[in-house]
């Protein structure tokens, strides 16, 4: 999370990579019992709203350039860093994404 927060250096294909990392946890969040979901609700909320901050919500136009989005209820997937750095900055820019560059960059 710290690494999208100060921009998030590797490329597109890592990117896309750690987002099916959230697919996999929403799709196992159906499987959880009642006590896991209570008990890991609030983490993963606290973890989602930390995601929310660090990136911007372009409704995936910019990632869709690259890869297929999934469905509307997938929102992670159209959200991309706020900060642009490294190879994922570059192909977002070129996509037409508006995001800062840090200082020194």
């Amino acid at each position: 999370m710290s690494a999208i927060k100060r921009g998030y250096g590797d490329d597109i294909d890592e990117y896309t990579n750690d987002l099916y990392c959230r697919n996999w946890l929403h799709e196992a969040w159906l499987l959880l019992d009642d006590h896991i979901v209570q008990l890991w609700t609030p983490r993963i909320k606290a973890l989602d709203d930390r995601y929310k901050a660090a990136t911007v919500d372009d409704d995936g136009m910019a990632l869709d350039r690259f890869h297929g989005l999934p469905g509307p209820d997938l929102w992670w997937w159209r959200r991309h860093p706020r900060i642009f750095t490294g190879d994922l900055g570059l192909s977002l820019r070129s996509a037409g994404a508006i995001g800062t560059v840090p200082d020194g960059a």
